[in-house]
C-alpha cells in the first residue's frame, strides 16, 4: 500500500474487513479444508463459546466467511491436522500451534480464578499429580472419567464446574495439558501438551517481551487496522504491556500511524494491509468474531452499538436474548434476535431490527435471503417471524 497520513472512514472499514477476509465471496460450492485455512488465517484467533440458542458461536463465525459448510469436516480439521490448538488467547480460544511458543509466558502465569475452592483443596498437589499420572499412563481423558471429589456448597449465582474439570483446566491453563478433540455435548478431552505440539513448536523459547511483540503483530494483520487499544485486545495483553512493543513495531515499519477521519486517537496501519474499493456480500455476525468483540472498536469502525443481553433481565433488553449483527458490504445495517427451535424445526425470527441509516427494501432482501440459507444448513424446515414490527414484517414478505 503506498504510504498514506489520512485515512477515510470508509477506507478504515474496507481495511479492517478485508484483513477478516470479507473482501472475497463466499464459495460457491461447498468448503473444503482449502476454505477452512483461508477462512482460520484471516481470523487467527478462534473464540470458543458454547451457548446453543441459535448454535455455538464459533460456528457461525466461519458461517459468516463461507456459507454453509460441512461442520463435522471443519471440526476434524481444527483437532486433527495438527495446524490449530485450543489455548487461553483472547478468552478460550483456538490459535495456530505456531501461537503455543508466544503464549508460554501466560501459561508460566496461569493461575486459576481467586476463589476456586482447588486452592483450598487438602492434599492438591498430590491429586493434581496424580491427573497428569494417570493421563500419561492410559492416555486422553475427561473430566467425568476421574473419580468424583466433594465441592464446597455454591452460592446463588456460582457457574458449577466439579472438582475435576477445575483440576483439568488448571493443569490446561499451566500448559500440561491440551485438549485433544470436543465430544459431541462440547466437552474437552484432555491430553498430554507433549503428544499434541510436536518437533521446534513444542521446543521453542520465547522472553516474554518478543513473544507480546509478535503477537501484536499477528493482531495488526488480523485488525488490518488498529488503535492500541485494539491491537491489545485481540489476544488480551494488558495496554501498558502493549505500548512499548508496538513502538518497536512502528520503528521496524512492520506498522505505519496514520490518522482516521472521524477517530480520536491514532490508529496502526498493518504493512501488508490492503484497502479494496468494494466490500460486498452480506453475513450475519456472531457477538464473538473478531469484528464485532471488541466494543469500542465496533463503535468507531461502524457506528454500531451493541451489547449482548444474554446475562440482563429480560424486562431490562433493548433488543433481545441472542441478537446478532447484520452487514451488508462495509455497513452494518440491522440486528436480529434468533433462536433455533429444534423441536419444531423452526429458525424464530424472535424480532429484527433495522439500523437509522439503511434501506429497508435492500436489507430485508439481503437478510432474508442470508436467513432462508441459514435455516437450511441448520436443517430446519422454515423461518418464523415473531415480531410484528415493520422491518420484521418487510422481511416476513421475503422469507
Amino acid at each position: 500500500m503506498t504510504r498514506r497520513v489520512r485515512l477515510s472512514a470508509a477506507e478504515a472499514r474496507r481495511i479492517a474487513l478485508s484483513a477478516q477476509g470479507f473482501d472475497r465471496a463466499r464459495p460457491q460450492s461447498g468448503s473444503d479444508t482449502r476454505h477452512f485455512r483461508r477462512a482460520m488465517a484471516h481470523i487467527g484467533v478462534l473464540q470458543l463459546d458454547f451457548v446453543n440458542v441459535l448454535l455455538p458461536a464459533h460456528f457461525l463465525i466461519i458461517w459468516s466467511r463461507l456459507g454453509p459448510y460441512d461442520r463435522g469436516k471443519f471440526e476434524h480439521y481444527l483437532y486433527e491436522s495438527g495446524e490449530y490448538t485450543e489455548q487461553w488467547a483472547h478468552e478460550a480460544s483456538i490459535v495456530s500451534t505456531s501461537d503455543w511458543p508466544l503464549l508460554a509466558h501466560r501459561r508460566r502465569e496461569y493461575q486459576p480464578w481467586i476463589n476456586s475452592p482447588i486452592r483450598n483443596l487438602r492434599g492438591s498437589e498430590k491429586y493434581l499429580a496424580n491427573i497428569l499420572k494417570q493421563v500419561r499412563q492410559s492416555g486422553p481423558i475427561t473430566a467425568q472419567e476421574l473419580p468424583p471429589l466433594e465441592t464446597p456448597k455454591r452460592k446463588p449465582g456460582d457457574w458449577h464446574k466439579s472438582m475435576p474439570r477445575r483440576a483439568l483446566e488448571m493443569h490446561f491453563g499451566a500448559g500440561e495439558l491440551g485438549v485433544s478433540r470436543r465430544l459431541p455435548n462440547f466437552q474437552r478431552v484432555y491430553d498430554l501438551s507433549e503428544r499434541l505440539i510436536h518437533g521446534e513448536t513444542l521446543s521453542s523459547r520465547w522472553c516474554k517481551a518478543d513473544a507480546q511483540r509478535a503477537l501484536l503483530r499477528r493482531a495488526s494483520q488480523f485488525l488490518g487496522i488498529a488503535t492500541s487499544a485494539d491491537l491489545a485486545d485481540y489476544y488480551r495483553m494488558s495496554p501498558r504491556d502493549a505500548a512499548p512493543r508496538i513502538a518497536e513495531l512502528v520503528e521496524d515499519g512492520a506498522l505505519h500511524e496514520i490518522a482516521v477521519d472521524g477517530w480520536s486517537q491514532p490508529a496502526y496501519l498493518a504493512r501488508d494491509a490492503t484497502i479494496p474499493r468494494k466490500i460486498g456480500g452480506a453475513s450475519l455476525l456472531s457477538p464473538f468474531d473478531p469484528v464485532v468483540w471488541f466494543r469500542p472498536r465496533l463503535k468507531r469502525l461502524f457506528d454500531f452499538e451493541y451489547r449482548i443481553e444474554i446475562y440482563v433481565p429480560a424486562a431490562e433488553r433493548r433488543w433481545g436474548y441472542y441478537v446478532l449483527p447484520f452487514r451488508v458490504g462495509d455497513r452494518i445495517v440491522a440486528r436480529v434476535d434468533l433462536k433455533a427451535d429444534r423441536k419444531r424445526s423452526k429458525l424464530l425470527l424472535q424480532n429484527a431490527y433495522l439500523e437509522a441509516t439503511a434501506d429497508m427494501e435492500e436489507t430485508a432482501a439481503a437478510l432474508a435471503g442470508e436467513l432462508r440459507m441459514l435455516a437450511e444448513w441448520l436443517k430446519l424446515d422454515d423461518v418464523i417471524t415473531v415480531s410484528a414490527n415493520a422491518f420484521s414484517r418487510a422481511l416476513a414478505l421475503r422469507i
